[in-house]
């Protein structure tokens, strides 16, 4: 507990005992009405003295209708009417209540802090050939830092001394750790597990992949969902509304009695309209709701997903398309042998040797692709004079043979004749001496989870799976295959994307919205006119991190389902909240205007609603796959 709770729990049990000398004691003793009211004055005060503070700040600053005006009025009512017991019983239950609401929600944001504890306390710096910890914040770009075994990365950077294996749970949610060696880039947040690195910084501690986490993160509050909105416009409006209400049902019958040459009886309607304002308040909605929402988002940060405001996550429960960019998003950006086609003859081996070979000096990212898949070393010795051919491939010679590698251009000027041709995709065409030897398919290799990742997609209610590239169309035709995509668009620019996605936002129902899922500095425009933008935060691009409002960790299309699962999941509990405090109130209002409802299930109506919604809120913190 914190100061403020132990305060609050000595003023409950300190009150709790005064009770206990006072009740037995005018119960036995006929003590008059003004002694009993002074025996019960200071176990009120004790528990209630905060409550009447704030209540009379309120009015002060002209905000009177609030939970606290509502116990104030109603127990110094009771109070008024010499239900000292009930006053006081009404207070001190009150701020038990209030208590665990606030035990139940420090915890929830112990349990977001926990899983968020990615925040580095110092970089360490080689300084005169000392290490000295130094604060992140005062580290310049380039700057080489130290990162210890069982150390927290403070700053991206690269990597220029060392390997380690680093543990990424934190930021993207995976327990698989990355090995990372000279030349890789890394970012703030990820641990060490088991080696020594330095590191050259790239970025100020402030543009950090972990900065932009925390920020992401502590400041998602600030946009509030439709409900959060909701809650709030109608406390402003409950609130004063109950107040009146309860003043009429204080005077309004009592005053037709009157009219009616009947009793008054004011004192029972003036109780039933304390009773009334005990029972309206609004505490249980006013904190479980955002609460709910608070902890959706802490449970998909915990996952890897970055949610930066409870409105997306609404927004993404009731997603109805969802449109992908190719190129890093449902493929790794990274070409690969798809298929190896042979002439009569010829083995795949022998295909693959005689393209490596002859791509041996290319940094191309097609040559990378066919060497990658050789998997052997180049013999130098066996190579001869290699010459670029621009636009179409090169020529090498291999062995004493004039090999040939690339497109179907190439083969035509040479006078080789294939023996069939591919469009699938970027296609290696190769000969030897001006024979055929058949041709390689290279594509962007699709990403493992995608195909799963649609198909949970489409269980979870996406009525259409969308792609825009701008790759030619066999390639996307044919990535769109793989995956099962209803519908793609090639050739694209970012204008032309912008255009297609406008288009869709006018096909969809008015209930549903629209994701877009990128990667690249070409997709943020796209990413801000979407319903909801998702970017690929591990390998994408700052801009498009910006630009979107939620941001997957660790570039896993699989992880859009999940989110979408914690989306749905933390509605369901909003609405139960809902439900069940209005329901609730509803019921004991009702009972309490016709004298059915007393003190006792006033103060349940209040705190055991409010304690009950706050547990249920915080389910929503273990939401899983």
């Amino acid at each position: 507990m914190n100061r403020k709770q132990k305060k609050t729990l000595y003023r409950i049990l300190g009150s709790l005992a005064m009770l206990a000398v006072i009740i037995p004691l005018c119960h036995f003793f006929a003590f008059p009405a003004p002694l009993e009211f002074i025996l019960y004055v200071p176990p009120y005060l004790l528990v209630g003295g905060d409550i009447l503070r704030k209540a009379g700040k309120g009015i002060k600053n002209r905000q009177v209708f609030d939970e606290n005006f509502l116990m104030a009025v109603a127990t110094l009512g009771a109070i008024g009417l010499g239900e000292y017991t009930e006053g006081v019983a009404v207070m001190l239950f009150y701020q038990i209540g209030e208590l665990f609401q606030s035990v139940a929600v420090g915890r929830s944001r112990k349990s977001i802090t926990a899983l968020m504890d990615i925040r580095p306390d110092y970089a360490n710096v080689i300084r005169d050939g000392q290490i000295e910890k130094t604060d992140p914040e005062e580290v310049a770009v380039g700057t080489v830092i130290v990162v210890n075994p069982g150390e927290k990365i403070p700053i991206d950077g690269v990597v220029v001394e060392g390997s380690a294996a680093l543990n990424t749970g934190a930021l993207t949610g995976e327990s698989l750790p990355r090995d990372v060696s000279i030349g890789d880039e890394v970012i703030s947040g990820c641990i060490s597990m088991n080696g020594r690195l330095m590191i050259k910084t790239t970025k100020k501690f402030g543009d950090s992949t972990v900065s932009l986490i925390l920020d992401l993160v502590e400041n998602s509050a600030m946009k509030k969902s439709r409900s959060e909105n909701f809650i709030t416009k109608f406390a402003r409006y409950y609130t004063p509304a109950v107040c009146f209400g309860a003043l009429a049902l204080a005077v309004l019958p009592p005053v037709i009695r009157l009219f009616l040459s009947a009793d008054p009886n004011w004192g029972t309607w003036i109780f039933r309209a304390l009773t009334f304002l005990v029972i309206s308040c609004p505490c249980a909605l006013v904190i479980s709701i955002p609460l709910s929402f608070f902890g959706g988002i802490g449970c998909a940060s915990s996952n890897g997903i970055l949610v930066k405001g409870s409105n997306y996550l609404e927004a993404l429960s009731k997603a109805g398309y969802m449109v992908f960019d190719k190129t890093g998003t449902l493929t790794k950006g990274e070409f690969e042998v798809a298929q190896i086609f042979t002439a009569e003859g010829v083995t795949k081996e022998e295909l693959l040797e005689a393209a490596a070979y002859a791509e041996s000096s290319s940094s191309h990212p097609i040559s990378v692709s066919l060497r990658s898949a050789y998997g052997k070393l180049i013999d130098q010795a066996r190579l001869g004079a290699i010459e670029e051919k621009a636009g179409r491939g090169v020529s090498a010679e291999v062995d004493g043979r004039t090999v040939l590698a690339g497109n179907l251009r190439l083969m035509e000027e040479s006078g080789v004749r294939v023996s069939a041709e591919h469009n699938e995709g970027t296609v290696c065409y190769v000969a030897a001496d001006g024979c055929y030897l058949g041709c390689i398919l290279i594509a962007d290799a699709v990403k493992p989870t995608a195909v799963r990742a649609l198909a949970e997609l489409k269980r979870r209610g996406i009525r259409k799976n969308v792609m825009l590239t701008g790759d030619g169309e066999q390639t996307a035709a044919m990535v769109a295959r793989e995956l099962g995509i209803d519908e793609f668009h090639s050739g694209l620019f970012p204008n032309d994307k912008v255009a297609l996605v406008e288009q869709l936002l006018e096909q969809k129902n008015e209930k549903e919205t629209l994701a877009f899922v990128g990667d690249g500095i070409n997709d943020a425009p796209v990413l801000s006119r979407a319903d909801i933008g998702i970017a690929m935060g591990a390998m994408g691009s700052d801009a498009a991190m910006e630009a979107a409002d939620i941001v997957l960790m660790d570039d896993d299309p699989a992880k859009i389902a999940l989110a979408m699962r914690i989306a749905a999941k933390t509605l369901s509990i909003v609405r139960e909240n809902i439900v069940f405090a209005l329901g609730v109130k509803a019921c004991c209002l009702i009972l309490g205007a016709l004298g059915y409802a007393d003190m006792w299930l006033a103060i349940f109506a209040d705190v055991g609603v409010m304690v009950l919604a706050v547990a249920n809120a915080a389910r929503a913190l273990t939401i899983r796959a």
